[in-house]
């Protein structure tokens, strides 16, 4: 069977009549002309006249073929039984690239993008089931590319399409599920190249079969070059779009513990943000919310606008210490795996907190001890400490929460190190000045023009006048996280502090405009009296006056309570990164080797149907453990189940959360793309469309073979035009009695003129 892949192009066969049209023009400018010489000839021709013709026939046949055959060459002959076989290319590869990421188990009418994306993978390899050329397939899903590097094959890896081969991919792409992974066609496209042979003389055809979505193919600089590789390298690129229409989704971009101390049975505070990736505002989303599988009262959601991400805060309370896990979940809507979102943490029973004093018997810093932790029926999780300054340069500070610095008279360089690295890690510091402080250790050592711990440059202890005519309240408080309780608002205890003395700054001092300096409360002369800034990832409060009631009566007033409690929360270290990880990352984790034996379990969020392993840990450095699991695919609570040396078990609780940005299901469309990708030849398909056929890509096509004919058809034809010509023999001379004539002795033979008469 024999098709073309331009069959248009045939109209261009009635070319083969130029030849016969040339000459029959040639033959009406012939005039006939009696001569008696010719005569001779004519009655020569006669004898010949039969060879004659059957040369010019020929002659004429070879030029009509030549044209045909270059009309062929151009259509694209394809050849479908075994003749052309010989004639055609040894194997046509076809190399699937499956987009299998979260955002094509987008849902609509009772299938998803990714059913499609099956689908159109079933049809190429139906079609390429039913060519007599040979056949290879490769299927790679995008999900499973990182996992190349650890031992992971591909699905197919040019597998031969034979008559069994669509019944078992078939089965093979029943299992086959959309993942929870964010994966991009990069990955896949960079892949392609290192899992194929080179230089082969095999034609590779790149199917790409995607939902195309924005924040991939909006910028696709480096899938454009990836592409242009391929294509240089001689793959056809197909495009096959699974994807019609745009459809709205909500996804839980974070679940975080905002700041405060988190303790067993203390309240504190998570916030929950959801992020609208459609084009129209929601209103009434209400989050559901579980601590440690039980439910507790949902979270609604007023309003959130198109594109936007709201959140919300809601308290949180454990009454025991140890691991626990929250989960925040949104009603079904387009894509299912980003509704979700999990986090763990561990609460201890109390935090402690460092209070430093240069008085050894703590005198400041006992009040701000019991502001922190005041006893009684009054739990607040805050278990203080009171030491002297040498301990800042002689022990680990990292199992503080918070260190405050009360009256201290002066630091070594160790202490100040010691306390910069603290803070640059995320730690908080407070510090109250006293009697015992020196402006000019806190300026040199402390403050550093701006590269210290110290939010600012302080002068002279100063004395703040009385004010007897208007009475305004002594501290005026920035709308601030510490002060939330009375800002903005006529407090009788707030407005009952008093303060005498302070250490002044000089006159018309400012915060840099590029600095993270924030005065935060001012006394009523506009003195500064608390201020804050950012050093490296933790947070620095100084106050200008005392803790203890010797500079003032604020020790004494219960809202030193409120605002110490508060600036605690505030400065307590931020919640870790480890609260959740992202699926498809490694769980690492290191053990101290003489505690833990090496046999780990590990356990997935749905282990009877994805199950876990159990791994044997290697030696580490510093004799320690290393362990590590490769199966997270997919959000929820993992775990790892511990063996003490002593044979205890210990159970470890981890949270791995989708990549919220793959819920973005903003998709290109056929004009995008085209715009995205000039230059470059591809074919494009719909997905509900796509009909793989004969004449795109399969066939044996014979057009290098018809060129080789050509050439030879070509240089047939002037040999037989020379043959088919006439050709004067050599001249000769003639003796006649005794003198040379000038005779010319000639073949006599009929002149054709290249024609046929």
């Amino acid at each position: 069977m024999l098709s073309f892949v331009h069959p248009a192009l045939l109209w261009g066969l009635p070319l083969i009549g130029v030849p016969v049209l040339i000459h029959l023009i040639n033959m009406l400018r012939h005039r006939r002309v009696e001569w008696a010489a010719m005569e001779f000839l004519l009655q020569s021709q006669k004898k010949n006249r039969t060879w004659i013709i059957l040369r010019q026939l020929l002659l004429l046949l070879m030029r009509m073929a030549a044209i045909a055959v270059v009309v062929l060459v151009v259509a694209g002959p394809l050849f479908r039984n075994r003749i052309g076989a010989f004639f055609g290319r040894t194997q046509t590869h076809h190399i699937v690239l499956l987009d299998d990421s979260f955002s094509m188990s987008d849902r609509r009418s009772g299938t998803t993008a990714f059913a499609d994306a099956r689908q159109v993978v079933r049809r190429i390899a139906a079609e390429a089931a039913r060519q007599i050329q040979p056949q290879a397939f490769t299927l790679l899903r995008f999900s499973r590319v990182a996992g190349l590097d650890r031992g992971t094959r591909p699905d197919l890896l040019k597998e031969s399409v034979g008559s069994d081969f669509t019944t078992a991919l078939a089965g093979a792409l029943d299992e086959m599920q959309a993942s929870q992974a964010a994966s991009g066609p990069g990955p896949a496209l960079e892949r392609v190249g290192q899992l194929l042979d080179e230089g082969n003389g095999e034609r590779r055809i790149v199917h790409v079969v995607s939902d195309f979505r924005a924040k991939e193919w909006d910028n696709p600089t480096d899938l454009r070059e990836q592409l242009t590789q391929l294509q240089q390298a001689g793959a056809e690129i197909q495009l096959v779009n699974c994807v019609e229409a745009i459809r709205p989704n909500l996804a839980v971009s974070s679940l975080a513990v905002l700041p405060g101390i988190r303790a067993a049975g203390v309240p504190w505070f998570m916030e929950v943000a959801v992020e609208n990736f459609g084009a129209t505002a929601v209103r009434d989303v209400s989050v559901q919310l579980a601590e440690d599988g039980q439910g507790r009262p949902s979270v609604t959601i007023a309003e959130i606008p198109p594109g936007r991400t709201v959140r919300e805060r809601f308290p949180v309370h454990f009454s025991t210490a140890g691991e626990h896990e929250v989960v925040a979940r949104l009603e079904s809507d387009a894509v299912a795996a980003d509704n979700f979102r999990y986090a763990t943490l561990e609460l201890p029973a109390d935090v402690p907190v460092l209070i430093v004093d240069s008085d050894p018997g703590g005198h400041d810093a006992r009040y701000l001890a019991v502001a922190s932790s005041p006893g009684g029926t009054t739990r607040t999780g805050i278990r203080p400490r009171i030491e002297t300054p040498r301990y800042l340069g002689l022990h680990p500070l990292d199992e503080f929460h918070t260190i405050g610095l009360v009256n201290v008279e002066r630091l070594d360089r160790s202490a100040v190190e010691a306390l910069e690295a603290y803070v640059s890690s995320g730690g908080g510091v407070v510090f109250f000045l006293g009697e015992r402080c020196r402006s000019r250790f806190i300026n040199e050592e402390l403050h550093r023009r701006g590269e210290g711990l110290f939010p600012l440059p302080v002068g002279a202890v100063t004395q703040l006048p009385v004010d007897r005519l208007e009475r305004a309240p002594d501290l005026a408080v920035e709308d601030h996280f510490i002060f939330r309780v009375f800002a903005g608002k006529r407090n009788s205890f707030l407005n009952a502090v008093v303060v005498q003395r302070y250490f002044a700054v000089e006159d018309g001092w400012k915060p840099e405009p590029d600095s993270t300096v924030r005065v935060l409360a001012r006394l009523r002369n506009g003195a500064p009296l608390a201020v804050e800034q950012r050093f490296g990832e933790g947070r620095v409060v100084a106050f200008l006056t005392s803790a203890a009631p010797t500079w003032n009566n604020w020790a004494r007033n219960p809202a030193f309570v409120v605002a110490v409690q508060d600036l605690q929360a505030y400065l307590a270290r931020r919640a870790s990164e480890e609260l959740s990880r992202q699926v498809g990352t490694k769980l690492e984790l290191s053990l101290d080797a003489v505690e833990y034996r090496p046999k780990v379990r590990f356990v997935t969020p749905d282990d009877d149907v994805t199950p876990g392993a159990t791994i044997d840990a290697v030696p580490g450095d510093g004799g320690t453990l290393a362990v590590s699991f490769s199966g997270t695919d997919a959000g929820g609570i993992y775990q790892a189940l511990l063996t003490k040396a002593d044979g205890s078990d210990e159970r470890r609780r981890f949270a791995f959360n989708v990549d919220t940005a793959e819920g973005d299901l903003k998709a290109m469309s056929r004009g995008d793309l085209a715009e995205r990708l000039a230059g470059l030849r591809y074919e494009y398909r719909q997905a509900a469309d796509f009909q793989y056929t004969v004449g795109e890509a399969d066939g044996y096509n014979i057009s290098d073979w018809l060129l080789y004919l050509l050439i030879v058809l070509l240089i047939g034809e002037q040999l037989v035009a020379w043959w088919a010509s006439y050709h004067p023999a050599a001249r000769s001379e003639i003796k006649i009695t005794g003198r040379t004539s000038p005779l010319v002795a000639r073949r006599q033979e009929v002149p054709t003129g290249g024609g046929v008469p």
